[in-house]
């Protein structure tokens, strides 16, 4: 007789879905079920981690843009519009990796998640 399927989420489908928002990152670090697992801490830890980078530095990066207007508004609002298509990109390619089962490691914060997914 064949083994029935484990019901629930896969750990990839749970690694893609932590960098969705913060809240669901720090949902998946604090319940038990999910915290024990290292994939899902990794990919927890680099969504939260790269949440707040990519906050902090759209305000920076806006803080000083509007300072700067004599740049021109169209030469302001398309480096925030390269930025903000740049977080995306990463993003996108952290939720693709996850799902496909890889730990996709960005490069300040990548070594810092993994040391706390053994934790």
């Amino acid at each position: 007789m064949p083994t029935p399927p484990k019901a629930g989420l896969s750990d990839n489908s749970i690694g893609a879905l932590a960098y969705f928002t913060p809240i669901m990152a720090v949902f998946f670090l604090a319940i038990r079920r999910y915290n024990k697992r290292p994939f899902v801490r990794f990919h927890a830890w680099q969504s939260l981690v790269f949440n707040v980078f990519a906050i902090l530095f759209g305000y920076v990066m806006f803080f000083f843009l509007e300072r700067a207007a004599f740049l021109g508004p169209r030469v302001v609002l398309g480096l925030m519009c390269l930025t903000a298509l740049l977080v995306f990109l990463i993003w996108l390619w952290c939720v693709i990796g996850a799902l496909n089962g890889k730990r996709v490691k960005l490069p300040v914060i990548g070594d810092w998640s993994d040391e706390q997914a053994y934790r």
